[in-house]
Formats: structure tokens, sequence, C-alpha cells
């Protein structure tokens, strides 16, 4: 193989595997879903995915200010554009365990 065809073929490789979209988990940390104990569940989603060695598999989004516009019903956590709300601690590891069970 010339080495203009390996670049290229290696270049649309990599652009197949960064077109495959990660998972998404939006954690708000907006006044109101901090206040309410998002910031805990930042700690809980972040020690999950280093534990499951999950940290370069899905895209964890840490945002603020309106990202739901369910202030009163957070804390607020998006899954795969799914919005969870009330997620305390308990309900933030049993959405990670469904979305992301241990490989057996």
């Amino acid at each position: 193989m010339t080495e203009d065809v390996k670049n290229k073929a290696e270049r649309v490789e990599t652009a197949a595997r960064q077109s495959i979209s990660k998972p998404k988990i939006v954690i708000c940390i907006g006044s109101s879903c901090f206040s309410r104990g998002n910031s805990k569940n930042v700690e809980v989603a972040e020690k999950f995915m280093q534990e499951r060695g999950l940290e370069d598999e899905v895209d964890l989004e840490i945002s603020g200010g309106l990202c739901a516009g369910k202030c009163a019903d957070g804390p607020n956590v998006i899954v795969d554009g799914q919005i969870f709300h009330h997620v305390d601690t308990g309900v933030m590891l049993d959405i990670l365990n469904q979305r992301f069970p241990k490989a057996g």
C-alpha cells in the first residue's frame, strides 16, 4: 500500500471513530441544582466512570444555568437526552448502573 493510500485510510478510520457519538451525561450545577445536591452527583459520576474505566467512553458534561429549564424539579441530570428530576446520589447510581452495567 502506498504511503498516500495508507494515510488516507488512517484519516477515514479516525473520522469514522469520531463520528460515532459517545453516551452523554449532563449534570446541572446551576445554583438550584447545586444547592439540591448535584455537586454530590458529580462526585458519584466521576468515581463511577473511573472505577469502570469509562472516562474516555462517556462524555460527562458539567453545566449550569437552565440546562433543563426545570430548576424547581432539580437536581436534574440528562442522560442521552432523557431528563431525570429529583436525582439524589442513590438515583444517580441507579441510572449509571442501568446505563453502564458491569461487564460480566
